[in-house]
């Protein structure tokens, strides 16, 4: 999936060491990620109980139409891949996002799902986008999930909805 968030941690750690006198944006600004929100998505990716292989990445790229998939998953696992055991674990997840994710990263998240390109996700994106992480679910539970994010009870997420979903605060027990 070339455009989610997730998965561009590959170009994370390089990004947040941004060169001095560089001009800085609305897109240049770092968001803390929710924890569980992270977890969720780390567990789409995982093949291995608790573990990302570039297999898993190359599988996950490809489904969503990334050309050379291949190259793309090994990269990213050269990257998070700190104890060198070929894959990736939740810890060494979190670190590439320990400084935060760019707005930039975020937008190109929300547009993974926006296929329309209308600004607002459907549960019919929703759907789309969960048949391509392999999860298998009714558009009757899509809309469920589309209301719990929905701010403004339209039937749609904006990316408002999006935003405030991916970085609120970290439940506490």
């Amino acid at each position: 999936m070339s455009d989610l968030n997730i998965l561009t941690f590959k170009y994370n750690l390089a990004k947040l060491k941004s060169k001095a006198g560089r001009q800085s944006s609305d897109l240049m600004k770092i968001y803390r990620p929710d924890d569980d929100e992270m977890k969720k998505v780390f567990d789409k990716i995982a093949g291995e109980a608790g573990r990302v292989s570039r297999k898993d990445l190359q599988a996950l790229l490809e489904r969503f139409g990334k050309a050379d998939a291949a190259n793309e998953a090994r990269r990213m696992i050269c990257v998070a891949d700190d104890n060198k055991d070929g894959c990736m674990d939740f810890d060494e997840f979190m670190e590439v996002h320990r400084n935060g994710v760019q707005l930039s990263d975020m937008r190109r998240a929300f547009f993974v799902f926006d296929k329309d390109g209308d600004g607002r996700i459907s549960a019919e994106e929703v759907m789309d986008v969960l048949l391509k992480l392999g999860e298998r679910c009714s558009l009757e539970d899509c809309r469920k999930m589309v209301k719990k994010i929905d701010r403004n009870h339209d039937g749609l997420v904006d990316m408002d909805d999006f935003m405030a979903m991916m970085t609120r605060s970290r439940k506490k027990p």
